[in-house]
């Protein structure tokens, strides 16, 4: 009877490590520019601009929003990667939350962060 491996080894985990820190480094960079563009003026008017919304004012509330929401989602994986660097150090990277089985090793490359096993996630769904 085979055993299940219930661990990565070391150099699979310090493979998906690297992974994470890339991952990390340019959500970290994709953040400082979604932040600097949200704090910038993109509005484009002079100051002798009349009060009242116009189509470009609209325009820019709407693109505002957009990268809010595009910060906000970013900050979101830049956590959860954060977490799955934890994990990796506290031994529990890549064991399925749901099943306690191990994530397969193409999965883990797809979404590094996950803590669901494909067939525990399709069970969610």
């Amino acid at each position: 009877m085979a055993v299940e491996k219930l661990r990565y080894s070391a150099e699979d985990l310090k493979e998906f490590e690297t992974l994470l820190n890339d991952k990390l480094e340019k959500t970290i960079n994709e953040l400082e520019h979604l932040n600097h563009s949200i704090k910038k003026d993109t509005s484009g008017h002079d100051s002798n601009h009349s009060g009242g919304k116009t189509l470009e004012d609209g325009a820019d509330a709407f693109e505002k929003e957009q990268l809010n929401q595009l910060a906000a989602r970013s900050m979101k994986y830049k956590q959860q990667l954060e977490k799955a660097l934890v994990r990796i150090k506290t031994g529990t990277y890549g064991v399925c939350i749901d099943t306690g089985n191990l994530i397969s090793k193409e999965r883990l490359m797809a979404v590094p962060h996950t803590q669901h096993s494909i067939e525990a996630k399709l069970k969610r769904n």
